[in-house]
């Protein structure tokens, strides 16, 4: 080839490798300031991965305690920054190319989920529950997850005194999807998130140092039936993108309200199939209402809050609840109000199952931890109350409950990491007997929490129950509001009957003993007690903050 007919071929190849400019990919635009508190656990996720690979492993537990709680306490500050910059009010807005939206129940959501964390990181962190093996001081995780139960290598690395610090990084990433699927503003976003946060819980479920086999079962309940919830709700997405030709949340609603502009031929055929709308909304409902635990989709809550690691349970029934809740607002409100008279009779028969089937099984439950999963089945069924009202008191009253019930919940799981005997935790009711005259104090503040759960006045529970009640009733489900205080008053049994036991029963000689925890520990059923105690007895700040952030942005 001549040299002239080469630079002839060379000038092809460049000029057929420069795109029009109208068909360059733009660089993307992202809002790194209002996406901080997301950035901040996520990076700090990784940094936790790299400690784990470099740091010696005598030093890991403190590094990875101090950057985790360093990381959450952080990415709240940044959200009290937006909210204090008017991200939550006037500068509401969309953000990242439209995936994330950043508003008033975005903001506090991650608020919430923020704090609820860093308590929940404390109860991790606690290594002076369980006696020292071989001058090792251990915490509720495996001392090498990998090892097979039972197993020599196991031995050898509760010998060496091993402990598994990877949980730390886990929760960071946990949280970090967490903070992204209440904000989420497109249905892919939502998968993605949804996908961050259950797997490093099918994780974290699986590494209890007691009772591993139920630890490891617990996992794999959760992992497939989690997998079949996932698949739902990926299959809802396929079809809501086929009626709406799009993924976005503004342009669905715009599609379902039938006030888009620009149609084309093939949105034209399937604007008008709304079999493709109502089965994929459905579908992406069920993966929502898996992840709240309410009924059908509860099976899997007792056994994995049964079988996790305590601190694991309190983390994930407070946590997960305020996320799944978040996203499920949002989807509701923004996308679908106009399919309200689809969704809301849908919703009233499962709120109404959910609230009654929690607080009827709850009343057979002989174990403490399945007897606080039922509880939490039961609230998911009161929050849905608040879910149905369909207007902004709704929205403010269910984030108000979201954020009452989280403290009270991860309190009484610190509380149930206390109660021990010779096997580890005493979860079994009848341990429980007669804990008022052995350790009047902690038996006061599970009561304080027992109290809370079943919406006695001047906690709370009450103020939340009150708030979503009235909002429901305002909304025209007023028969709701009826159900809902009678499950209350079954619920109230179950709980009255746990302080009964306490206080009322003789303790047994070979009972369990309370053990005394570091002050991680301490720090976690005081600040319980005192945001229930607060919310309870002078809530109207806290009311008024969940109305001003009850306002989505569209």
């Amino acid at each position: 080839m001549s040299a002239s007919a080469a630079v002839a071929v060379h000038s092809l190849w460049t000029t057929a490798a420069e795109p029009a400019a109208a068909d360059r990919i733009g660089a993307p635009a992202i809002e790194y300031a209002q996406l901080a508190p997301t950035l901040i656990v996520v990076g700090a996720a990784v940094v936790g991965v790299l400690l784990e690979a470099f740091v010696p492993r005598r030093a890991r537990y403190h590094a990875q305690v101090f950057l985790t709680v360093v990381a959450l306490a952080a990415a709240f500050a940044a959200v009290v920054a937006l909210a204090a910059g008017g991200h939550a009010t006037t500068k509401a807005g969309i953000v990242a190319m439209g995936a994330i939206a950043v508003d008033g129940p975005a903001l506090f959501l991650q608020g919430t989920i923020l704090l609820t964390s860093l308590v929940a990181v404390f109860t991790f962190a606690e290594r002076r529950l369980d006696p020292a093996h071989h001058g090792h001081r251990v915490d509720s995780f495996a001392a090498e997850a990998a090892a097979v139960p039972g197993s020599e290598q196991e031995k050898a690395a509760v010998k060496a005194g091993f402990t598994t610090t990877e949980v730390f990084p886990l929760v960071l990433f946990a949280v970090g999807g967490m903070l992204v699927f209440p904000a989420a503003n497109d249905l892919l976003t939502l998968f993605i998130a949804l996908e961050v946060f259950s797997l490093p819980l099918y994780l974290l479920c699986a590494v209890a140092r007691r009772k591993r086999l139920m630890s490891q079962e617990a996992a794999v309940k959760y992992f497939l039936l989690g997998a079949f919830s996932s698949a739902f709700l990926l299959f809802g997405v396929a079809l809501m993108y086929g009626y709406a030709g799009s993924v976005s949340y503004a342009r669905i609603a715009d599609v379902v309200d039938g006030s888009v502009s620009d149609i084309t031929p093939a949105l034209a055929q399937t604007m008008g199939n709304d079999v493709l709308l109502l089965i994929g909304f459905a579908m992406v409902l069920m993966g929502l209402l898996f992840k709240v635990g309410a009924v059908p989709f509860h099976m899997w809550t007792p056994d994995v809050y049964q079988g996790a690691p305590t601190p694991v349970t309190g983390f994930m029934a407070a946590a997960t609840k305020v996320a799944a809740f978040g996203a499920m607002l949002r989807l509701l409100y923004v996308v679908l109000p106009g399919l309200r008279w689809d969704w809301r009779p849908v919703m009233w028969g499962v709120a109404i199952v959910t609230m009654l089937a929690g607080a009827i099984v709850a009343i057979t439950q002989t174990d403490i931890k399945r007897l606080l999963a039922y509880s939490s089945i039961a609230h998911a069924g009161f929050i849905l109350a608040g879910v149905i009202a369909a207007t902004p008191d709704g929205v403010s009253s269910v984030l108000f409950y979201l954020g009452a019930y989280s403290f009270v919940t991860v309190g009484a799981f610190a509380v149930v990491t206390l109660v021990r005997d010779a096997g580890g935790e005493a979860t079994h009711l009848s341990k429980w007997a007669g804990l008022g005259r052995r350790s009047p104090l902690v038996a006061a503040v599970f009561a304080v929490f027992l109290l809370a759960f079943a919406g006695i006045p001047l906690t709370s529970g009450f103020t939340g129950k009150f708030a979503v009640f009235k909002a429901a009733a305002e909304g025209g489900a007023g028969v709701l509001v009826v159900i809902g205080v009678i499950s209350s008053a079954i619920a109230a049994f179950f709980y009255i009957r746990v302080i009964v036991l306490m206080f009322f029963s003789e303790p047994k000689p070979e009972g369990p003993t309370v053990a005394v925890p570091s002050p991680l520990t301490m720090t976690t059923i005081a600040v319980g007690v005192a945001v229930t105690l607060a919310l309870g007895v002078a809530p109207q700040y806290f009311l008024d903050l969940a109305g001003q952030a009850g306002v989505f942005v569209r």
